[in-house]
């Protein structure tokens, strides 16, 4: 089915902010707008569940009630068990501490495979791991294409190789990697995963039962939702790992790798994000279908309309001589977050574009290694714009001219 603009946009207050009138916003990588129904929640929690949960009074009890909905409702649509599914504070968050409990369990003289094609977060903790004599091995890019090729990552497999952690897709090329793929040939030499979904998780939640990734993290305020970062991991690796949190907790596998109190607002609002899901479901199909059906019918849908969406923006970016596209040019293949390198700062041009009404981003986006791996040096940086299946077509004409005034 196509996609009903006006009812999505309707679940976002943002569209009917005064503030945010005649701005069309293409810095979605960057954070979303967040939909009514964590709002909402998170709205009433702060009013009347604002207490420490899980013990018996009434405001108490619903408060913990909520936490637990948002982290079975979550689980269910991607595919894992409830408690495979666990908060931290942000994505950065919890690789740092993944880290450490990878530094505790890897031996001195075993590998780990990383990418310069990844955002920060996921490269930089696990480089670390190097101090405490873990050997690791960069999978490397196409310097002219961005592409991250499964078979290099081949050539840097042996039997030393424990963890290979790789972008879902990268927040600069935007390329979507072919994450099922990956994760078999990692297994096939005895790795396990780590796959950094940030960039990927705003365009359709994904059935991570299904793609085979042993840890699989995105950010849930890129995703509609509250500050909170969401991970899975295996429960087979999750209790191999040493615990990082309280000794008292190692017993819980979702409590294991978060050593910091879990924000009890966020979470509960996370549930939210489901309700989300389920209302274009039910808008849309208005079926019988499960949780994980339900999610993939809906990531089917927006990611639709946005390759409908990013096609034109990809032909005429692609076609400007003066700019160097990053990434695929085929929008099946990349999810729509486009960066551009020009003789221009990409700062200055999103400066430019702000005169215009288009609110978009420049720099290196913590995506460092990715540009000096296509040769671009990250202090000029690029240009970068975002969107998500909330953006209408309107939007991304208006971006298109206002590109054309600014190039």
């Amino acid at each position: 089915m196509t996609l009903d603009i006006d009812f999505v946009r309707a679940q976002f207050p943002a569209f009917s902010s005064p503030a945010l009138d005649g701005q069309a916003f293409f810095e979605n990588a960057g954070g979303s707008y967040t939909c009514k129904q964590v709002i909402d929640r998170l709205t009433r929690y702060y009013i009347e569940r604002k207490v420490q949960p899980y013990s018996a009074y009434e405001a108490s009890r619903l408060a913990g009630e909520e936490m637990d909905e948002a982290r079975t409702r979550l689980a269910a649509i991607m595919g894992v068990e409830t408690d495979e599914l666990s908060f931290g504070p942000s994505t950065t968050q919890n690789v740092y501490v993944l880290a450490q409990a990878f530094g505790q369990y890897l031996q001195a003289g075993d590998a780990i495979v990383v990418t310069n094609q990844d955002h920060e977060a996921n490269t930089g903790p696990w480089r670390r791991l190097a101090n405490r004599g873990i050997e690791v091995r960069e999978w490397q890019i196409d310097p002219d294409t961005g592409y991250l090729d499964p078979a290099k990552l081949v050539t840097l497999l042996d039997d030393k190789v424990k963890l290979v952690c790789f972008p879902h897709c990268s927040n600069v090329v935007g390329e979507i990697n072919d994450v099922a793929a990956i994760c078999k040939i990692a297994h096939a030499a005895g790795a396990v995963t780590c796959v950094d979904g940030v960039s990927y998780v705003p365009h359709g939640i994904p059935d991570v039962g299904a793609l085979g990734a042993d840890i699989y993290m995105f950010s849930a305020y890129k995703t509609y939702g509250p500050h909170q970062g969401i991970m899975t991991i295996k429960r087979a690796l999750g209790e191999k790992l040493p615990n990082q949190a309280h000794y008292f907790n190692a017993d819980s596998l979702y409590k294991r790798f978060t050593p910091a109190g879990p924000d009890h607002a966020q979470i509960a609002a996370s549930a939210g994000m489901a309700d989300y899901i389920d209302a274009l479901y039910s808008h849309h199909d208005g079926g019988t279908a499960n949780a994980k059906g339900r999610g993939a019918y809906v990531h089917d849908l927006m990611r639709a309309h946005e390759i409908k969406l990013l096609q034109p923006l990809l032909d005429y970016l692609g076609d400007k001589n003066s700019v160097r596209l990053l990434g695929p040019r085929d929008a099946e293949k990349k999810a729509p977050t486009v960066a551009v390198s020009m003789a221009s700062k990409g700062e200055d041009v999103a400066k430019d574009l702000v005169k215009l009404g288009v609110n978009a981003g420049g720099g290196d986006f913590y995506g460092v290694r990715c540009l000096k791996g296509q040769g671009i040096d990250p202090d000029h940086g690029v240009l970068r714009v975002s969107f998500v299946h909330y953006t209408q077509k309107q939007e991304v004409d208006k971006l298109i001219n206002a590109l054309e005034q600014v190039l």
